[in-house]
């Protein structure tokens, strides 16, 4: 099986003992690792390699796990699908004729099909939980600021989140246990995790627990993936919780507030990659803005184009206020939402995915298609909540995950209640 999930199959040693000893990982191909290529799936950084380790990839060789190679991604972590890498798309380990899941697609087909134990993936707008539904795997994504990105090729910084993919939901958490606390180098962690314990939390008690489901988050999901869902939320009714509709008008406004976010901070971030100070190297004839458009052209795929393009529009003088300030407003009420919606709930539940997984190719010529696709994960994002996302059932074969969000911070319940799913 040629699945396409890593982009570098190099392997980097841990320490010799630690919790994580004798485990094989998956890194992200946006994380930084030192001497090995860290390309974020882009002919702009085909030779890039970094001086240092990410702060998550110093934690994972001290744990003694035992780094495998580097996952293929959408190109900068911009995609729902893993066809965006300028090294080819990664096959779905469950049915290769589709699409994995993306960004993080490389990491949940490499841990899907057993080519790693574990993978880190990134999170910008549910690109952990998009390929782990996509794979039927476990993903976290954690609560902004649990887990340092220092070392992360940044793509929008105050939305995304390194977070683990694993098997099973104790798995993930346990290697979340490894990577959360606080990091001098990253001004945005804080200690939340610093003495956690993640991993005791997947101990399948959800009785007493209340379970938010907002209708906003159900209507229009395919037809086997909403039974799937209901049949997960009846088996956590049948251990001891109870759930209950919530009303989350924001949702409607989310993933427009968050495209615009995310590409404004995209054209920003991506604005050092001129071939001179990072990138493609210019040596084109003409002047120093020519040798720039040239390795821009040559170096970027058309997706992150595209977005590096609605982002400067997005940011420009004319139109900040119009679409800039007003996708703020509405992260905002977003929050909010969530804020009143956890006065009354321990979580909040909704199908991570409100389709199954696309075939290869069929996403790629409807950029429209593939963000209206990010609806029920988005909002996490623009909240900075965590997430979770476990294997639910199936439709037609194919897997279909149960999203699962709990407050800041709120890691330990949504862990709880996404291993008793599992059991």
């Amino acid at each position: 099986m040629s699945l396409n999930a890593f982009i570098t199959k190099e392997t980097l040693d841990g320490s010799d003992d630690g919790p994580l000893a004798g485990k094989t990982v998956a890194v992200k191909d946006n994380i930084s690792t030192e001497g090995l290529r860290t390309t974020c799936g882009s002919a702009m950084l085909e030779d890039y390699v970094p001086p240092y380790d990410a702060t998550v990839v110093e934690l994972l060789k001290g744990a003694g796990a035992t780094i495998v190679g580097k996952a293929n991604m959408d190109e900068f972590g911009m995609g729902t699908t893993t066809e965006t890498s300028a090294f080819g798309p990664t096959k779905n380990p469950v049915d290769e004729s589709r699409v994995p899941g993306g960004s993080s697609g490389g990491s949940a087909a490499a841990v899907a099909a057993g080519e790693a134990d574990l993978a880190l993936g990134t999170d910008t707008g549910g690109s952990i939980r998009c390929p782990a539904a996509f794979c039927g795997v476990v993903g976290i994504k954690p609560t902004y600021g649990l887990v340092s990105r220092y070392g992360l090729v940044a793509y929008a910084n105050s939305l995304e989140q390194i977070g683990p993919i694993a098997p099973t939901v104790e798995d993930a958490a346990a290697l979340l246990d490894v990577i959360a606390g606080p990091d001098d180098r990253d001004g945005t962690t804080r200690d939340a995790g610093a003495d956690s314990n993640y991993a005791a939390a997947a101990d399948g008690d959800v009785d007493g627990l209340t379970i938010g489901v907002p209708t906003e988050f159900v209507e229009g999901a395919d037809e086997g993936v909403e039974a799937a869902f209901w049949a997960a939320l009846d088996e956590l009714e049948a251990q001891g919780a109870e759930y209950r509709e919530v009303s989350m008008p924001s949702v409607e406004k989310a993933v427009a507030a968050y495209y615009v976010i995310a590409m404004s901070e995209a054209s920003s971030n991506l604005a050092r990659f001129d071939g001179v100070r990072y990138g493609k190297s210019g040596g084109y004839d003409g002047n120093w803005n020519e040798a720039f458009a040239r390795a821009r052209e040559d170096g970027f795929g058309s997706e992150v184009k595209r977005r590096i393009l609605l982002g400067t529009y997005a940011l420009s003088a004319g139109y900040h206020d119009k679409y800039y300030a007003k996708a703020q407003d509405a992260r905002a009420w977003v929050k909010q939402d969530f804020d009143e919606a956890f006065e009354d709930v321990d979580v909040v539940a909704s199908p991570t995915m409100p389709v199954p997984p696309f075939e290869l190719g069929e996403s790629l010529d409807d950029p429209l298609q593939m963000y209206l696709a990010d609806a029920n994960t988005v909002p996490v994002n623009l909240a900075n909540l965590p997430a979770i996302s476990v294997p639910a059932g199936e439709t037609d074969g194919l897997p279909v995950g149960l999203q699962l969000i709990g407050p800041k911070f709120g890691e330990e319940t949504i862990v709880r209640a996404a291993s008793a799913v599992e059991n």
